[in-house]
């Protein structure tokens, strides 16, 4: 991955902040690109006339792709222009949402799909370490936090906004409109951004020595099991409101919406914690998304307790990627960008692999059979890690 160097003194503040923001909303578009089919599901699988598990494979294959692409594209690419190649992946984005809005068969959207799985790869890998290239010091940790606020914001205003626009519309709409924002931002990058040769790499050898750490494998287990019980559920929560809750179409917008307001909460909360309690912080943070899952099939059947349980989830996930991340630094604090890559890689193929075995569940029994599962492996996955946070406690009482 690109080691990040000093910002060129001649370039003022306001371009670099210009520049920062473009590369803001290209992880903007690439999460709404990622998620998308979560708020549009029930459609793409009507449209296709497959079922809705076949359907989740639009969520299951851009996370597998993206795993490989993480270490892959930062390997492969070490010596080219990093403006380039975020130009290159944004391109591809474009492509890819246009490919998916024309889509005549099912095996064009899945196409499509792949397509999004390098760009998540290879855009990752390279534009979120790149704030302090485009601005000067002191306003470095800033600009991350910018850069990084893209994320929850995809879940928050873009999905439920691509959910909207498929329901008035139609979800080939969605894309469109996706396509023609991705193409907004590919100018933006090619205007706004400097030259920015490539530096340093992290090969992978530091990668395959990250495995070896104690503290990396438990990161690794805690996220396998928190994103595999929330993707595995959340994945499918709209056939779930439409056919258990019976929420109409024009209402389910409202509700991830206020899922996502709920994650951003969350993200926030957990900023203030996860410093000084991490294993507390991400441990906390399952127990919220074990409990609304698990009560999803009972208090679920009806508005209100639908919506209670989302904000309830809503908060425990938004908490559980900067508790991940900061597990995998903490492991690696000599390897930061690695760590980086290591959390990409492993969130993404578990992301899919949850989408992939939900699906399964769903297609074989109900909306609720898979809550029920979410449920139980979020609540070992907090009980592992609220273990290993007293245990965490004990050692520190016990050293002089």
């Amino acid at each position: 991955m690109l080691m990040v160097g000093t910002a060129p003194s001649s370039r003022s503040s306001m371009t670099g902040w210009a520049a920062v923001l473009a590369v803001t909303m290209g992880i903007f578009s690439i999460v709404t690109t990622e998620i998308l089919p979560i708020g549009l599901l029930t459609s793409i699988g009507s449209g296709f006339a497959v079922s809705d598990g076949t359907a989740g494979l639009t969520m299951a294959l851009p996370g597998y792709l993206a795993a490989v692409a993480a270490p892959a594209v930062t390997v492969a690419t070490a010596r080219i222009d990093r403006r380039l190649m975020l130009c290159a992946c944004m391109f591809l984005l474009a492509s890819a949402n246009f490919v998916a809005a024309a889509a005549p068969g099912y095996w064009a959207m899945l196409l499509s799909r792949v397509l999004v799985g390098i760009v998540i790869g290879g855009f990752w890998s390279i534009g979120a370490g790149l704030a302090d290239r485009l601005v000067p010091g002191p306003s470095t940790r800033r600009a991350t936090v910018v850069i990084f606020s893209a994320v929850p914001l995809g879940s928050v205003l873009g999905v439920p906004l691509g959910t909207l626009i498929g329901d008035l519309a139609g979800w080939r709409a969605s894309f469109t409109v996706m396509g023609v924002l991705s193409t907004a931002v590919l100018v933006a990058l090619a205007v706004l951004l400097p030259p920015l040769p490539a530096e340093h790499v992290t090969r992978l050898a530091v990668l395959r020595g990250m495995t070896r750490n104690a503290g990396t494998r438990f990161a690794l287990l805690a996220t396998f099991l928190i994103v595999m019980a929330h993707f595995g559920a959340y994945t499918y929560v709209t056939p779930f409101l439409e056919r258990v809750t019976h929420v109409s179409s024009g209402m389910i917008t409202v509700f991830l919406l206020t899922y996502g307001v709920a994650g951003i909460l969350g993200n926030f909360l957990c900023g203030t914690a996860v410093a000084r309690h991490p294993y507390a912080a991400f441990g906390l943070a399952g127990a919220l998304i074990a409990f609304a899952t698990l009560a999803f099939p009972v208090l679920g059947r009806w508005d209100a307790g639908a919506v209670a349980l989302l904000i309830v989830w809503g908060v425990g996930y938004g908490a559980v990627p900067v508790c991940s991340q900061a597990l995998f630094v903490r492991a690696a604090p000599h390897a930061p960008e690695a760590a980086s890559v290591l959390f990409t890689a492993s969130f993404q193929a578990t992301l899919s692999t949850g989408a992939l075995a939900g699906g399964f569940v769903v297609d074989h029994t109900s909306p609720s059979t898979i809550m029920l599962l979410a449920g139980a492996t979020a609540s070992v996955m907090t009980m592992t890690v609220l273990s290993r946070s007293a245990r965490q406690r004990e050692s520190s009482v016990k050293r002089p």
